[in-house]
């Protein structure tokens, strides 16, 4: 029997760690897609790379976009600082319409594959109040995928999965030791060093250093200090 198709978006970070294992368990064959867009540092897609290593996937493609030329984040523009402080509204760390061109990409290839389904790793619980990890846009791209494509007319159309978009940083951790991730292997820090190391001050190693916490499980992050 032909395994199913996925395709699943693999930044390197614990979210995305935990979606390749989930697709993984749930008996799909992965290929998995990750971004060079103009990030603060690499060390997150070298992490994607051990992931995909570790996980066996079909293939791993790295997609090089030029969203840095646009600036307009603390990711992708070294004159904004990220910051170190929690801060209410949607912070400069979101980067500008960035899931809807992953999505898009990932899309493309996946009509290509014949692969119906999209894993990525959107959560709307303990996030940043990014726009693009809500249920509204994940329902309106999906809805988008099936009218755009030449496979959603005639195929059947395509899944957009987020099995992460409702459950807090906790859970996500211990829904992925079940499954065996080797969080040592992820790199969530919005300014890691070359050898991945976390600062431990940013709003993303806020998150997963609470997920952690409450999870009741060692943190197995390497800092900088």
């Amino acid at each position: 029997m032909t395994k199913k198709k996925a395709v699943v978006l693999v930044s390197g970070g614990l979210d995305s760690a935990t979606v390749l294992a989930i697709a993984k368990d749930q008996g799909y064959e992965c290929y998995a897609l990750s971004f060079d867009y103009g990030q603060r540092h690499t060390s997150e897609l070298d992490a994607a790379g051990k992931l995909a290593n570790i996980y066996h996937v079909v293939e791993h493609k790295v997609i090089k976009l030029g969203m840095g030329e646009f600036g307009g984040s603390a990711l992708t523009d070294e004159h904004i600082e990220v910051p170190t402080e929690q801060a209410s509204g949607i912070p400069v760390t979101y980067v500008p319409a960035r899931n809807t061109v992953f999505l898009s990409i990932a899309l493309g290839w996946a009509e290509v594959l014949g692969a119906w389904n999209i894993f990525i790793g959107v959560n709307a619980v303990d996030y940043s109040g990014y726009p693009d990890c809500r249920p509204e846009f994940i329902k309106a791209f999906e809805n988008l995928a099936n009218l755009a494509t030449k496979a959603g007319v005639e195929e059947g159309g395509f899944k957009i999965h987020t099995p992460l978009i409702d459950l807090s940083k906790a859970q996500i951790i211990q829904k992925g030791v079940l499954l065996n991730v080797d969080y040592s292997q992820t790199v969530s820090c919005y300014q890691a060093n070359a050898k991945g190391q976390a600062c431990g001050e940013c709003e993303s190693c806020r998150l997963r250093k609470q997920g952690f916490d409450k999870a009741k499980l060692q943190d197995p992050t390497h800092y900088q200090i």
